[in-house]
């Protein structure tokens, strides 16, 4: 039987788009006193909306497909814009409501003063600006790769290490990519780094092992000298799509661990190998993925089986609730974890000193380094992209993390 569609949702957001719209009108009616204003405003309004409600309604019969991203994008641009120009128009609203209050006050009749169109020219060109930063990062900004470098110290690197480079890269999401060339691109500059070491965090596709096969040939390419390792995401594991039997769901798992040995990645299930660089060593371990809400299925006491307490250890684990719970402060010290997971989702600001994204209300710390309890911690940011097909102000990264001896 299939599941029906609960419509109160549905309803309540759609009525509270268009109060948010009747709300901006008010204020480019003052600015625009032209008849046909309301008409053109309400047409791509209702238009947005209505196609959006179209594909979530039609979602199980036509799925993800080209018009529900198109729809779903374009509402997207349109609420997050208009959010932007009511919250300029309310600040100018709060300053009148202001003004008529301080007139109440004094004695006189409470009036509004009219509001200043200059305002609302703001927050019309902020609208703009909006939709213009949500078109970029649609076409172009899930694709800006950025390198990101980190310089690490640790007392207790051996000194062979000292020195030693890993680039990592993270939540690849194939099944999201469209542009080879753009890919390609990413690519070339992972191997451009030259690291001695390049690890992967795990989400290699969105849910099916069969979306990083087109992809094989270019990610095969990334080579390092002391190997290419990686662990799998909670993504990788199929859980968010419906499998005809879980025979058909295990058999997607293997296939993409057989894609990771294709990728010439050593995949490493709660295990560790030892790296060895003029008579030191250095343990490099993964674990499958262990995250809270997202599967605990990671092993990390299996992982560490026969290490010391006194050996340099990398950790790879996709997501980085695993470092808070478990990984920060056991007894067999872990001095650098790799992690993913969170894209930053995809949104966010990092300039000017600032640094938020709305990922911030899941994770506390949800990009680069954390340090605690003598242990770091690094978050990438991702490589691909999933669910919103861009990336605004949060870009795809590629870390180069150097560690030295000190």
């Amino acid at each position: 039987m299939r599941r029906r569609l609960n419509a109160v949702p549905l309803i309540a957001f759609a009525i509270v788009f268009l109060l948010m719209g009747s709300y901006m009108l008010s204020g480019l009616r003052q600015l625009f006193a032209y008849p046909y204003t309301p008409i053109i405003f309400w047409a791509v309004t209702a238009g947005c909306l209505v196609a959006l409600l179209i594909a979530i309604i039609q979602l199980s019969k036509w799925g993800m497909g080209m018009f529900f991203k198109v729809a779903a994008h374009a509402f997207l641009t349109l609420f997050v814009s208009e959010i932007v120009f009511i919250l300029t128009l309310a600040l100018g609203d709060l300053y009148r409501l202001g003004v008529g209050t301080g007139r109440l006050i004094s004695g006189n009749h409470f009036a509004l003063p009219e509001r200043n169109t200059n305002l609302i020219a703001v927050a019309l060109i902020l609208f703009f600006f909006s939709v213009l930063v949500f078109i970029y990062g649609i076409i172009k900004g899930k694709y800006a790769y950025r390198v990101i470098r980190h310089t690490l110290y640790f007392e207790d690197l051996p000194q062979a290490f000292d020195g030693f480079t890993i680039t990592q890269i993270s939540d690849v999401h194939a099944g999201s990519f469209t542009n080879a060339a753009e890919v390609q691109k990413g690519i070339d500059m992972v191997n451009a780094q030259k690291s001695d070491l390049f690890v992967f965090t795990g989400d290699l596709v969105n849910n099916k092992a069969s979306e990083i096969k087109p992809w094989i040939n270019y990610f095969s390419k990334i080579k390092a000298p002391y190997g290419q390792f990686s662990v799998l995401g909670n993504h990788d594991y199929g859980d968010y799509v419906k499998w005809e039997s879980e025979a058909d769901k295990r058999a997607n798992l293997q296939q993409l661990k057989n894609y990771h040995t294709e990728l010439g990645f050593r995949l490493l299930l709660d295990e560790h190998i030892a790296l060895h660089k003029d008579g030191a060593k250095l343990i490099l371990l993964g674990i499958e993925n262990w995250g809270l809400g997202f599967g605990e299925r990671g092993d990390l006491e299996k992982a560490l089986r026969n290490t010391d307490a006194a050996d340099f250890k990398v950790l790879l684990s996709h997501d980085p609730s695993h470092w808070e719970m478990q990984v920060k402060q056991h007894p067999n010290k872990i001095q650098l974890t790799l992690a993913g997971h969170t894209h930053g989702m995809q949104f966010g600001i990092e300039a000017f000193g600032i640094k938020w994204s709305p990922v911030k209300l899941r994770y506390k710390h949800w990009a680069g380094i954390k340090s605690e309890f003598g242990r770091i911690l690094n978050i990438n940011r991702g490589f691909g992209f999933i669910g919103f097909s861009g990336r605004i102000g949060i870009w795809p990264e590629i870390t180069v993390i150097e560690l030295k001896k000190g």
